[in-house]
């Protein structure tokens, strides 16, 4: 005998454990969804730092060539017998490893960046395995 939640005396009916199963799978879709949007947005965040250190290392390394290169050569040959040149090759050589260190900084970020989220990758290998288990 039938009541009206769609129950027999053994149990759930078909159509009861069905419509369960596709509501809990529509539930759990929803949170892989969410869980993905907010782990794109944290891989964008770490994005947006390694830029953020890689355009400052680009930067720092073009107007430091530019401006401190002739002032602190010039100020080097005040104070020292060494030529012209040599003055200019000191004090670009300083800001070319300044420079890289900046870019290697970036770059190290940059590296840390995962373009598919780890964690729902994993769940969504679990889900899988589940989905084909309950076949």
């Amino acid at each position: 005998m039938t009541d009206r939640i769609g129950t027999t005396e053994s149990g759930p009916s078909l159509t009861a454990l069905v419509t369960g199963i596709v509501g809990d799978l529509q539930k759990l879709v929803r949170q892989e969804i969410q869980l993905a949007r907010t782990e794109v947005k944290q891989e964008w965040e770490k994005t947006k730092t390694a830029a953020g250190a890689m355009a400052a290392g680009g930067a720092l390394l073009s107007l430091g060539g530019v401006i401190l290169c002739f002032a602190l050569a010039y100020l080097l040959r005040r104070f020292t017998e060494l030529p012209e040149w040599a003055c200019f090759g000191i004090v670009g050589g300083c800001l070319v490893i300044l420079g890289g260190l900046l870019l290697a900084i970036g770059r190290s970020k940059a590296g840390q960046v995962q373009v598919i989220p780890p964690q729902t990758a994993e769940t969504m290998k679990e889900n899988v395995q589940w989905m084909q288990n309950q076949t």
